[in-house]
């Protein structure tokens, strides 16, 4: 496996980014420490984002409102606005981009690039000229912070180190030192769960886990895992292999007056004919429909068998069922926090098999039809002007449109 001798790689993350938007697009936020939250007047719910004012007041993200409040008085609330971020994301990989080309982008908030020789001559020079486009092409509100490295897991670890709006630049000779300063815990890929495993096997540190053998830590990971994280803080050039996908969802939190079981099957309808098209637009069918449901003291949950199929006709008749069956055994007066729904067991479209037993392969394709008649007409209008029963977004919208750490939100997800 090669081993660098140079830095190769630059990874960039935004600082507080979905808060700082929020202050480029009011100028009346900024300097003011800003918390985002799911829904409008959402004073029972929790932070899903902050401001690095906030941050500096003692806010966290996954904080409960009032408690956020109770740490930093004059907090000022506003709710998510999913279609804002990925605008702004879009905006600020264009302007990357006449810099140094985007290698990859990791999240919403996060991007790689590879440096060829004349960045990595100068890689101060290449650091301030990103910085300057976003500052101003973009805002001076959105800041990033910079890291360098032989690989891009290194690099990311280095833009972690100095935060916010700083700039690391970690030569391959420089590593074993940098990372003996951290915690285990400051490492992507070893968990809570992963350092207890780690502590049992009498790696405490980072220079314990470093004087492993590649094979131990595979097996310490029971998995190959282990063994590319060993390689990657050696400074090897390791790259992740492309992961594939296995489900589409959609999940949301329930505003205090919608978590009646009969808002929230109305919220699980919406969601799954959002995640069916997107689902679509992926070219894949879906062989399971998964429900949750979270109430105050417990969950409830079940699946529910589909025969590949992609139309709204038949995976909204599957919920129906599906719905029945869970709500069964919950009371009737049960308030429901937070609901999810997810198509998995995934078929690419080119390999979908019919079911000889089901006998159904022309009414599948009658639905098809129809349902690809529906996007096409949703498309044309970029909103949802036709669909399969009522389509009744409730207010605030962001239906199926969330902030995302995992995933560039689309277009045609504010549909």
């Amino acid at each position: 496996m090669r081993k660098p001798d140079s830095i190769e790689h630059l990874y960039l993350d935004f600082d507080g980014f979905f808060a700082s938007v929020e202050q480029l697009r009011e100028p009346r936020l900024r300097g003011r420490p800003v918390g985002v939250v799911p829904y409008q007047g959402g004073g029972r719910t929790c932070i899903i984002a902050c401001s690095r004012e906030a941050k500096a007041r003692g806010v966290k993200s996954v904080m409960m409102v009032d408690e956020a409040r109770a740490v930093c008085r004059d907090l000022v609330l506003v709710p998510q606005k999913p279609d804002l971020y990925r605008r702004a994301h879009n905006a600020l990989v264009s302007e990357i981009g006449t810099v140094i080309p985007v290698d990859q982008v990791k999240s919403i908030d996060e991007l790689s690039c590879w440096l060829d020789r004349k960045h990595r001559a100068a890689p101060h020079e290449l650091a301030d000229r990103i910085k300057t486009v976003i500052r101003y092409n973009i805002g001076a509100t959105l800041t990033c912070s910079i890291g360098m490295a032989a690989n891009r897991h290194l690099a990311k670890i280095a833009s972690d180190t100095r935060k916010p709006d700083g700039l690391v630049i970690w030569h391959p000779e420089d590593v074993p030192a940098q990372l003996a300063r951290l915690k285990l815990a400051d490492i992507p890929g070893i968990g809570r769960s992963m350092a207890k495993r780690l502590a049992r096997a009498a790696v405490v540190d980072i220079p314990g886990f470093m004087a492993l053998q590649p094979k131990q830590a595979r097996a310490l990971w029971r998995n190959v895992t282990g063994e590319r994280l060993w390689y990657a803080l050696h400074g090897y050039a390791v790259e992740s292999p492309e992961t594939e996908r296995n489900m589409f969802g959609h999940s949301r939190v329930l505003p205090p007056d919608g978590r009646g079981l009969d808002d929230a099957r109305v919220m699980g309808r919406l969601l799954l004919t959002k995640a069916a098209r997107r689902m679509r637009r992926a070219n894949f069918y879906a062989s399971a429909l998964y429900l949750s449901l979270r109430g105050y003291e417990r969950s409830w949950g079940d699946v529910e068998a589909l025969g590949e199929v992609a139309d709204d006709m038949a995976i909204l008749a599957a919920f129906a069922r599906l719905w029945e069956h869970v709500v069964a055994v919950i009371p009737p007066a049960t308030k429901i926090l937070r609901l999810s729904v997810t198509l998995g067991e995934l078929t690419d479209a080119g390999a979908r098999q019919t079911d000889m037993f089901a006998n159904d392969d022309a009414e599948r394709q009658r639905c098809e039809t129809l349902t690809q008649a529906m996007d096409s007409l949703n498309a044309r209008y970029g909103q949802t002007v036709v669909s399969l029963g009522p389509w009744a977004p409730p207010a605030g919208g962001n239906v199926g449109s969330k902030i995302s750490y995992t995933r560039i939100p689309e277009a045609e997800d504010n549909w």
